[in-house]
């Protein structure tokens, strides 16, 4: 089963220029069988597809549901949680990542660094929290391997980095634009129809093949020096929403019951109030 496990959705994520409809058409073409949307902080480009399109088109397309996690310390981290299980505090932004392992393992859930050898702030290896505590590693459930949007030897590097834990890799195009949707791939030994059958997989570590074309007009490549900005800028905007939303992060925690069969966000699209 060949699946994109890296997915920016217009209908998510802010910097995405790709619909969702458009993502997987173009997918479809390339003879990919489902993807991961891991739109940034929320679950918004997951919903689009559940209440809005699911059931009436693209029928013969696995879509699944996961998140790229900004941390507080240790950079983007790709959450993958169980089938029918609702998260809301994985839509604040902020928490340590041993905060954030603790909290997707109690519900059920698998993680992984993303780009974690890409730049600094953003990619696990490129952050404080690696230099003090490398061996964090050893908690994640696999690694990204394989990211389109990659240079070459950031891409050698996470596959060191996952052979050196004996991680499962994964890969993907980190789309955000249509030229690059599918450039990168997941290629499972087995089908998969639901997030609970896709974690269920990784944690046994069955053979996974991951690769695909770097993609080289990505924004960093465009700017050219002036992508030294953009860290220290994620560095702000983290470190901003980690303060900002603590408060949030604190009642969440508490109230959050991974089993809840009303997700109020949820409810509120069942219910009209939200659309899109």
């Amino acid at each position: 089963m060949k699946l994109d496990m890296h997915c920016h959705v217009k209908e998510g994520s802010i910097d995405s220029k790709v619909s969702l409809d458009e993502y997987i058409k173009k997918l479809k073409e390339h003879g990919f069988d489902g993807m991961l949307i891991t739109d940034h902080d929320t679950y918004k480009g997951y919903r689009h597809w559940k209440y809005t399109m699911k059931g009436k088109v693209h029928e013969d397309f696995v879509v699944l549901k996961g998140i790229e996690y900004d941390t507080r310390d240790a950079g983007h981290i790709l959450c993958i949680m169980p089938e029918g299980v609702k998260m809301r505090l994985l839509e604040l932004r902020g928490m340590s990542v041993s905060a954030l392992i603790d909290f997707v393992h109690r519900h059920g859930g698998i993680l992984g660094p993303a780009h974690p050898c890409g730049e600094k702030y953003m990619s696990f290896a490129q952050t404080k929290r690696y230099y003090v505590a490398p061996e964090t590693v050893k908690r994640f459930d696999f690694v990204e391997t394989f990211n389109a949007c990659e240079p070459e030897d950031s891409n050698e590097g996470a596959l060191k980095l996952a052979e050196r834990y004996k991680k499962p890799g994964i890969g993907g195009s980190d789309s955000h634009k249509l030229d690059c949707v599918g450039k990168g791939y997941t290629i499972l030994p087995e089908f998969v129809t639901c997030e609970t059958e896709l974690i269920s997989l990784i944690r046994r570590k069955v053979p996974i093949e991951t690769g695909g074309t770097l993609y080289t007009r990505t924004t960093r490549e465009r700017i050219g020096k002036a992508r030294k900005i953009l860290p220290y800028s994620f560095w702000f905007y983290n470190k901003g929403g980690a303060l900002l939303k603590g408060r949030k992060r604190k009642i969440k925690s508490e109230e959050e019951n991974p089993i809840d069969p009303i997700d109020p966000i949820e409810f509120e699209y069942l219910n009209g109030k939200i659309h899109g």
